[in-house]
């Protein structure tokens, strides 16, 4: 576990291992989400980056895992 200080300007440095896990870098655009009073970090890609993610699936396959259900 990493333990981050919150700054007078209530800014906090993400730590060096956990930047290079996640490939964060600067100027990257993060959500800030609070769930169960757990507040979550989570990377906002951009637009570029997600395309082709769900190329691979197809209409076949959409009805496949329908019909599993």
């Amino acid at each position: 576990m990493d333990a981050v200080t919150v700054s007078p300007k209530f800014q906090v440095v993400i730590p060096e291992r956990v930047r290079r896990e996640q490939r964060i870098h600067p100027g990257d655009k993060l959500a800030v989400i609070v769930k169960h009073g757990v507040l979550h970090l989570v990377p906002i890609l951009p637009l570029e980056k997600t395309k082709g993610i769900h190329r691979r699936i197809g209409l076949k396959d959409l009805r496949d895992q329908h019909d599993r259900f």
